[in-house]
């Protein structure tokens, strides 16, 4: 997943952006409001950690600005404030969650992971459909019971778009998702494409993946 982490302690956010890019998430790194309202509202982003206390803006405030340009996305509090008043504040703002400082890595993950799964409507830790089944956590994929093999990229592929299966996603969306240093070749998103979906169909999936002629790809199954 992209996660989008708004900390102007640059340790803390080092740490944060580390462990997270191990666990094969793509991290945005943001130590102001104003930058990360930006890449808010430029990037596609899964869901956001924000700090309260930001040197430009408070994070309150931050929060209700991006949640005012329609942007949908999880956001998790990270602060050192206890009072249970400053947590009610926050959720009204529009956050989804709240994480006090010191923290253990963890809950965190825990926490970022639930909230992306519930905002694309699961429950459980795995996404579904039919015999295929993709492991959010051990970052997986079964299909009829066997462990597919299959790259980083083509995991990262069909993750996102079983997570939108409802959605035509771009091939700029994926390759956005997939490269954080924007170099990826728009071409190769094909290729993996078509790659991931013969795997699917080897193994008796029919039209799992529909190619939207100058739109994007379609997750074409009911997920659960």
């Amino acid at each position: 997943m992209r996660v989008l982490v708004i900390e102007d302690d640059p340790i803390l956010s080092h740490h944060l952006a580390t462990q997270l890019s191990e666990l094969d998430n793509h991290v945005q790194v943001a130590d102001t409001a104003k930058e990360g309202f930006y890449q808010a509202c430029n990037y596609p982003i899964d869901v956001a950690i924000v700090d309260l206390g930001l040197p430009d803006q408070d994070g309150m405030s931050l929060i209700k600005s991006i949640r005012e340009q329609g942007i949908k996305f999880p956001i998790l509090i990270l602060t050192a404030r206890v009072n249970w008043q400053d947590k009610v504040e926050g959720l009204n703002a529009g956050a989804d969650d709240y994480l006090v400082k010191p923290f253990q890595k963890e809950e965190l993950f825990a926490r970022l992971d639930a909230l992306v799964r519930r905002s694309a409507g699961f429950v459980k830790p795995q996404i579904s459909s039919g015999p295929l089944t993709v492991d959010l956590a051990a970052k997986q994929i079964t299909l009829n019971g066997e462990l597919m093999s299959v790259t980083a990229f083509e995991y990262q592929i069909l993750e996102y778009l079983m997570r939108h299966n409802s959605e035509v996603v771009a091939k700029q969306r994926i390759l956005d998702v997939i490269y954080a240093d924007k170099e990826g070749d728009p071409n190769t998103i094909e290729v993996m494409v078509s790659r991931l979906r013969k795997k699917l169909t080897q193994g008796g999936l029919e039209n799992p993946i529909l190619t939207i002629r100058g739109q994007g790809y379609k997750f074409n199954l009911p997920c659960d």
